[in-house]
Formats: C-alpha cells, sequence, structure tokens
C-alpha cells in the first residue's frame, strides 16, 4: 500500500515475483490461500507454465473453514472457473475446519471428482497468553469476581458491540455482580473511541483499552467473552476452551454468522445476530451466562484444534507420493 502505484502495476508486479520464484527455485510444492487462480488471476502464468512441464509441482489450496454463504460461493466460484481450476491444477484443498460444522465440499457444491481432493484438518490451535491468568486478573483489580472481556477485534467495525454492551451494562449495573475489561482495537475510529470511553466511565467495574498486545491473556484471565466471530478470535476461544457470546459481522460476506451460528447449533458457543442486538438483549445474555458460571460445554473439548499438525501431516504425505 506504500509503492503509489496502480492496481494494475501492483498485480503485475505480484504475478511477475510469483512466475520468476517458480522458475527460479523449481519448488516441490506450491501452497495457495483461498483463491484458486490467486488474487487477478496472477496465478495463470505459474498455471501455463507447470502445465507444460514434465515435472510439476504439487498444488495445494488452503481454505478456512468458512468463505461466505453456500449460494453467494458457489456463484462466484461457478463464474471465475475456480471449480475447474481445482479438477485441473490441484493436488489437494486442505480446509482449517471441521466437517461436523460446515461440509465445504457438500455446502458449496464441489462437483464428486473436486470433492475427493478435500482434506479437513480441523482448527488451527493458537498460543497462549504470555501472562498467567491470576496474574492478569491481579493486573486489572479483579479477585473472585467473574471477568467478562469485549473485543470487536481490530474495532474498525465493532463500535455498535461495545457500545451495546455498555448501554446495557450502564441500565443493569445492580443485577450484574462482575468486572468488565473492554478493549475497543486499534482500527475504532477516534470520535468513536472517545465516545465510549465517556461511556465507560460511567459505568461500574468496567475497564476500557484502546488495544492490547497480549489478547490470548485477557482471553485466558476472563469468565467469559463478548466478540465478534472472526476466525483467529475463534481459534483463540476453542484453544482456551471459553465460553463466549459471539456477535459476528454479517457484511460484506456472512462468514462470520455462518461460523457463529453453527457453532452455537452445537452449543459450543452463543450466537447473536447484529440486526437483533439491543442493550437489553444482550446485557440478558451475559447475566445468563454468568449465572451459569460452573457449566461449561464439553463440546469445547471435542472440537479438533490440530490444523496445523494435519496441514503438515497432508503435504508430507502428497510430498512423498510426488514420485
Amino acid at each position: 500500500k506504500f509503492l503509489q502505484s496502480s492496481y494494475e502495476d501492483i498485480m503485475r508486479l505480484r504475478a511477475n515475483i510469483i512466475l520468476s520464484a517458480v522458475l527460479d527455485f523449481a519448488p516441490d510444492l506450491i501452497l495457495v490461500d483461498k483463491k484458486p487462480f490467486g488474487v487477478s488471476n496472477e496465478l495463470a502464468p505459474v498455471f501455463d507454465l507447470v502445465r507444460r512441464r514434465l515435472q510439476r509441482p504439487k498444488m495445494v489450496l488452503l481454505l478456512r473453514d468458512i468463505l461466505d454463504s453456500p449460494e453467494a460461493t458457489s456463484q462466484v466460484w461457478a463464474k471465475n472457473g475456480y471449480y475447474e481450476a481445482i479438477q485441473r491444477y490441484y493436488d489437494q484443498v486442505l480446509v482449517v475446519g471441521s466437517r461436523d460444522v460446515f461440509d465445504v465440499g457438500k455446502e458449496y457444491g464441489f462437483p464428486a471428482e473436486t470433492r475427493e481432493k478435500i482434506r479437513f484438518c480441523g482448527y488451527i490451535k493458537r498460543s497462549r497468553g504470555l501472562t498467567p491468568r491470576a496474574e492478569t486478573r491481579a493486573k486489572y483489580g479483579v479477585s473472585s469476581e467473574p471477568l467478562v472481556l469485549v473485543t470487536p477485534g481490530g474495532g474498525e467495525d465493532g463500535y455498535q458491540l461495545v457500545f451495546n454492551y455498555l448501554k446495557g451494562l450502564k441500565g443493569a449495573a445492580s443485577s450484574v455482580a462482575a468486572k468488565s475489561i473492554v478493549v475497543c482495537g486499534p482500527e475504532m475510529r477516534e470520535n468513536h473511541r472517545q465516545e465510549l470511553h465517556a461511556l465507560a466511565a460511567e459505568c461500574v467495574g468496567v475497564q476500557l483499552l484502546d488495544f492490547s498486545d497480549d489478547m490470548a491473556s485477557l482471553i485466558e484471565a476472563a469468565d467469559l467473552v463478548v466478540c465478534m466471530g472472526g476466525y483467529n478470535t475463534i481459534c483463540e476461544l476453542l484453544t482456551l476452551k471459553k465460553r463466549a457470546i459471539i456477535v459476528p459481522r454479517t457484511k460484506p460476506v456472512q462468514e462470520q454468522w455462518i461460523r457463529a451460528d453453527r457453532l452455537a447449533q452445537r452449543s459450543v458457543f452463543r450466537a447473536l445476530h447484529p440486526d437483533e442486538m439491543t442493550p437489553q438483549k444482550l446485557m440478558s445474555m451475559v447475566t445468563e451466562e454468568l449465572a451459569n458460571n460452573n457449566v461449561h460445554s464439553r463440546l469445547l473439548y471435542q472440537v479438533d484444534m490440530n490444523g496445523l499438525y494435519n496441514i503438515q501431516e497432508s503435504i508430507n504425505l502428497l510430498l512423498d507420493d510426488r514420485g
């Protein structure tokens, strides 16, 4: 974003770098993230090259558990020729998710011959926080009372989540025997940040942070997390086995809502659609979860978190077969 060049020039530069790397280093394997043709078809020269070579690299496509709604995704994939690309060029499709939560091949209408290339690897386990739970709680003045962590991730579109939480907490302060840590996120607009600081000052037991460089420690310290539903956040919650209320983003794609809804259907987390969120409804869900503080979903322990290991195993087996 600092090159001050046109989009077309940037994409030509990227395509040339990728092609040069393949020509000069002759890789045994090419791992592609999300888009089978790369960004703006940048992999087309590579596909043309490897198609004409006798000794071609193995091609692996890496997908998250959910991309968008089945209707929108299948339409885009059919229009862009992604199914044909997988059939023609790719050896495997590795999905960092669970078939039980979302069956990519079935829900996105993969043809049978491409569906056979899919391997579900599980979710990606995250590193634990830098600070022990007790130390983090002591740092923020939390002893035996429950701690609620509210985080909208980067914060760019997280204002409504934090606003509704603080409004709900202010209106129900006498019935919520918990402390709260709210992290706005580095990308939240300054006027929104200032408004939330003022609102937090009117609430009891709230500490509002602009940013944290160790979210994993805050999540580990919390008894309940209220957050959006991005893939990385979900993986942190699953790694640390935390109860959570997910209020996902629904635009421009349905990825977060589908993920939150499917996990809620399996009683892993609770989900609240943002169109249905009010301060009262969100706080009602928070108080219900805090009242069940000793109840922990056994399903949190049954979600496969060996994604990185299974990716490695799949790639190793594929390379062993390169013959």
